[in-house]
């Protein structure tokens, strides 16, 4: 009898598990690192920090029963609403941002790669811009993503429908989105948002907030194994 192996992701900052339960949907087994405690994540979990818990993995050679690592590093600095509203009225402080160090690692690793960044000033290379209106959320929440050691095409980006839901610059409008972040000022509610992304194993707002629709990486998942079968073809 052939026993198929499963291929297995390293989710490497990996919050409550948006992006691992992706990977696990496309076929992947999912192991999990982040520095606070997760107790939703819905896959084995290491609690630690994700640079250390990768060097550590890189000088043990445990890093070989991994297909592909996909990192999630802070960079509250880069992203869009610190750069933009927040610079401009004086709010927020020093923000950490790990991108650098991050991909440092993952090209010693040997491994292929995912960087994933929200829009912003993130020093990555945007190969993907993945968008709600893409798999008919009710979110936009726009990720780029950064490929290491392997490709695929950019999938075309359509028309948003509408307005995101909320008060913006004094304006109450009316959409077919929901904004998945902060309280208030028509903000969406945590069940709003646990069905607007696909998220139901938790209820936390702090991790909904921070979290990328599971559709994202099932989709570079299946991309990634679709291309993967092509170079041994």
């Amino acid at each position: 009898m052939t026993t198929t192996v499963r291929p297995r992701v390293l989710d490497l900052f990996s919050c409550a598990g948006g992006a691992g339960t992706g990977y696990h949907l496309a076929g992947f087994d999912v192991d999990g690192c982040d520095i606070a405690d997760r107790p939703n994540y819905p896959f084995a979990y290491h609690r630690g920090d994700a640079l250390e818990y990768l060097a550590r993995l890189i000088t043990t050679g445990d890093i070989e029963r991994y297909t592909l690592v996909h990192a999630s590093p802070p960079c509250q600095a880069g992203c869009a609403i610190t750069v933009g509203t927040n610079r401009s009225q004086g709010w927020g402080g020093t923000h950490l941002d790990l991108v650098a160090p991050t991909r440092e690692l993952l090209d010693a690793c040997g491994l292929p790669y995912v960087i994933e960044q929200p829009n912003g000033q993130a020093a990555i290379r945007k190969d993907l811009t993945l968008c709600g209106e893409m798999f008919g959320l009710g979110v936009l929440r726009h990720r780029n993503f950064e490929l290491g050691g392997w490709a695929t095409s950019k999938p075309p980006h359509p028309k948003h429908r509408g307005y995101v839901r909320g008060h913006r610059h004094g304006i109450r409008r009316e959409g077919p989105y929901v904004a998945a972040y902060g309280q208030g000022g028509g903000k969406a509610t945590v069940p709003e948002m646990q069905h607007a992304m696909g998220i139901t194993w938790t209820d936390v707002r702090e991790e909904l907030t921070e979290a990328i629709p599971p559709a994202y990486t099932r989709w570079i998942a299946t991309a990634f194994l679709t291309a993967r079968q092509e170079v041994f073809a």
